[in-house]
């Protein structure tokens, strides 16, 4: 057993056209909760675009997910497992096709103001 270190998976996705409550709805009352209850995996929080400061074309939506683990390709590996038997639901109301999903490790200390 290696080092627990912690790392963000921030994932960026889109309704498809017409269908912004179903997916509002679906990612917040199931989906987070799928991904919080597997092994790694301690919490989820979402974000909706505010403001563009590069000019960019955006996704409307971010998600970021909170993960300890001392092995980051098992905890990211149980996705496509649990995705496959159902403890991860999945609607048809999210834009798969443009989503895009990353992850981050921990990488220096925190900086806080005042300090």
């Amino acid at each position: 057993m290696g080092d627990i270190r912690r790392y963000k998976m921030m994932v960026f996705s889109n309704a498809q056209p017409g269908r912004e409550v179903e997916y509002n709805d679906w990612y917040q009352d199931i989906h987070l909760a799928d991904l919080v209850a597997l092994d790694g995996i301690y919490s989820a929080r979402r974000y909706r675009f505010a403001r563009n400061l590069k000019g960019d074309d955006a996704h409307t939506y971010m998600a970021i997910y909170e993960i300890e683990t001392d092995d980051i390709d098992a905890v990211l590996g149980q996705l496509g497992v649990a995705a496959g038997d159902g403890r991860i639901r999945m609607s048809d109301a999210i834009d798969t096709q443009g989503s895009m999903a990353l992850v981050y490790e921990e990488y220096g200390p925190p900086v806080a103001s005042g300090t």
